[in-house]
């Protein structure tokens, strides 16, 4: 069974028992400031779990992407990954343990045809402290399950993860408790540090065992299903969302949420009955790609391709979802997973032109199932290509200047110099610093910090005296061009494609600046196609009316364009373009305003919309400036 059928199989068993399938959330959150990326499949639905009604009702099921930068040193072991996707179903104060448990373990048994014998479960030894107790309702139900398949089920008290490692597997141990630093689920982590009106409970977590590994006594004298020795691997967790802090204490939410994530990369690996994940279907043609054109073994180069393997997927799907490597926030992770691949495909002996060869390779692997990647496949190709060739100019030299730079050790000025000369992060520095046993200078953080507050500063001297993004001012020139910005966005997205997103504009009584991210130069023919689409809608006269909307449903639901990073509040102003005799509105968009009444005005005095100039911005982003003459 591959990981596709798996993936399909899941969505397809919670649709027969009432959930409706939704679509899955891109990787760079809309309205979330804590994170970079949608790092969880409870991340975008976190607002439906605290109370909002979601549109598609109260039972859910999707198929989530996920991106978690954190483990990017992690990658290169069996395990880890960057990219991952989260099989998700979802109660919103519908079903509860009764129907949630029996249905994952049946799935997990019945439909992808997991041995019942190599499953083990963890439930909430509750908290005496905070008056919660002991979730014994969940473990009466695991107890059952397991009995009807012949399996003796017995209790083990744990305690914390350190106590696992005295306590072990006892002899029929089937369900053991942990406390609320293994089994909670809270917003911030630890039970104790719950603030008022802040919702949490336990969680009830599903490992596979993979019998033939030996333990590995480094991690602790004995094995338990929370070692990481390997030979226990999570693949699935229950969260019962059923309680809320007071002032008083903690008491029971009048209505009790099921969060369930299981990773399908791990259910995938599970079913294979090998800890490897990077032997799954969507991982595995991606390293024989990479064994072709390398010539090269998996088995004697495994480190190496399977960092080039989650790398590269990583970066597709931020591209799918438009993204484009940069120095700053998300396109500054992008960049570095790059760039990590091409240096360890320069391991491999491949030194030019392997994303274009690996990139179809990962786009065919998930262009079924999701249609956005087919959509954008040559898109996607075209800017991880560009970042390749833009790298590689300067990694063979960089490595021959640390080569030389090294000969006394790498100081914090030096790894600036690499830094600032040839575009290596600093954790590429210090990683070939560690692999090729560079010593580092005692302060080299400190030195290198330095050297960039020194060029920021810099930065900001030649700053001064230009003019800052947004709106310049609230005169009806700046509230035409303004308007004129809206229709220019959609009319972008019209001729160029979905990936175009807005990052950033500058408005003044003159003209208009807009940037947006798409990978090549437009052609005369596409400028001219952007234009005639804005004046035609100015010609329409289009009514700009505004409403209020909370911000995860305007996004998620009726899919409101948002500007690239912004970060909104709970409620979000949308403003609608729309002909009366239209059903659906030209342009949809989250914005403070202000703009005109109706479209026509940006044509008073005889005058259309032009473009004067399209140019690159930064890497991946292109800038417009448009005039009304």
């Amino acid at each position: 069974m591959t990981a596709q059928e798996i993936r399909q199989k899941y969505l397809d068993y919670y649709k027969e028992r009432g959930h409706n399938v939704i679509a899955r959330a891109q990787l760079v959150p809309y309205n979330d400031p804590t994170t970079l990326f949608t790092g969880s499949g409870m991340q975008p639905l976190l607002p439906y779990l605290l109370g909002e009604v979601h549109p598609d009702g109260s039972r859910l099921v999707d198929s989530q992407t996920c991106l978690r930068a954190q483990d990017i040193e992690e990658v290169g072991d069996n395990r880890h990954t960057t990219f991952f996707e989260m099989l998700g179903n979802w109660s919103l104060g519908d079903y509860f343990k009764q129907d949630q448990l029996p249905w994952v373990f049946s799935f997990l048994v019945d439909e992808v045809g997991l041995d019942p014998h190599k499953l083990y479960v963890t439930c909430f030894q509750g908290d005496a402290a905070n008056n919660i107790p002991k979730d014994t309702e969940a473990a009466d139900i695991w107890r059952n399950l397991f009995d009807r398949r012949g399996i003796e089920a017995r209790e083990v008290e744990v305690g914390s993860e350190e106590n696992g490692y005295q306590v072990g597997v006892p002899e029929g141990g089937r369900i053991f408790f942990y406390d609320a630093s293994k089994n909670w689920w809270c917003r911030g982590g630890k039970i104790g540090d719950m603030p008022v009106g802040e919702p949490g409970g336990p969680d009830s977590e599903i490992f596979y065992e993979f019998d033939f590994i030996e333990h590995d006594t480094k991690w602790g004298p004995k094995c338990h299903p929370n070692c990481d020795c390997g030979r226990f691997m999570e693949i699935g967790n229950s969260v019962f969302m059923e309680y809320v802090r007071r002032e008083t204490g903690f008491e029971k939410l009048p209505k009790q949420n099921v969060d369930f994530g299981g990773g399908l990369e791990r259910i995938a690996a599970a079913k294979l009955n090998s800890p490897d994940v990077f032997k799954i279907s969507i991982l595995q043609p991606i390293i024989a790609k990479l064994e072709e054109i390398s010539g090269k073994s998996y088995d004697s180069h495994t480190e190496s391709m399977r960092v080039i393997a989650d790398h590269l997927r990583a970066s597709a799907f931020l591209a799918v979802d438009g993204t484009a490597p940069s120095n700053k926030t998300q396109g500054y992770v992008m960049r570095r997973l790059m760039r990590r691949a091409i240096r360890f495909a320069f391991d491999l002996g491949i030194e030019q032109n392997f994303v274009e060869q690996v990139v179809p390779v990962i786009a065919d692997l998930y262009a079924n199932d999701y249609p956005e990647v087919r959509g954008n496949r040559e898109r996607v190709i075209e800017v991880l290509v560009k970042e390749e060739k833009a790298f590689r100019q300067t990694l063979r030299k960089g490595l021959q200047m640390m080569q030389k730079l090294s000969a006394s050790g790498l100081s914090g000025e030096e790894i600036f110099a690499l830094y600032d000369t040839y575009g290596f992060p600093v954790e590429l520095s210090t990683e070939e610093a560690f692999k090729q046993n560079i010593s580092l200078s005692e302060n080299w953080r400190q030195e290198f910090d330095v050297k960039m507050a020194e060029q920021r500063q810099r930065s900001q001297t030649a700053a001064k005296g230009t003019f800052k993004g947004g709106l310049g001012g609230q005169t009806l020139q700046h509230k035409k061009y303004h308007t004129a910005t809206h229709l220019m966005y959609q009319a972008l997205r019209t001729v160029l494609g979905d990936h175009v997103i807005q990052h950033g504009s500058n408005i003044t009584e003159e003209r208009l600046r807009f940037d947006f991210s798409h990978s090549e130069k437009m052609t005369p023919e596409q400028i001219k196609q952007v234009e005639d689409i804005v004046n035609e809608q100015i010609a329409k006269d289009l009514a700009v009316t505004w409403e209020e909307h909370p911000t995860s449903y305007a996004i998620n639901e009726l899919h409101v364009l948002g500007a690239f990073g912004d970060r909104y509040g709970d409620i979000v102003k949308c403003y609608r373009m729309q002909a009366a005799s239209e059903d659906k509105p030209f342009s949809f968009e989250i914005c403070g305003g202000p703009h005109v009444d109706h479209t026509g005005q940006l044509a008073e005095e005889g005058k259309s919309f032009k473009i004067l100039k399209e140019e690159s911005s930064s890497a991946g982003i292109r800038r417009i400036k448009a005039v009304l003459q």
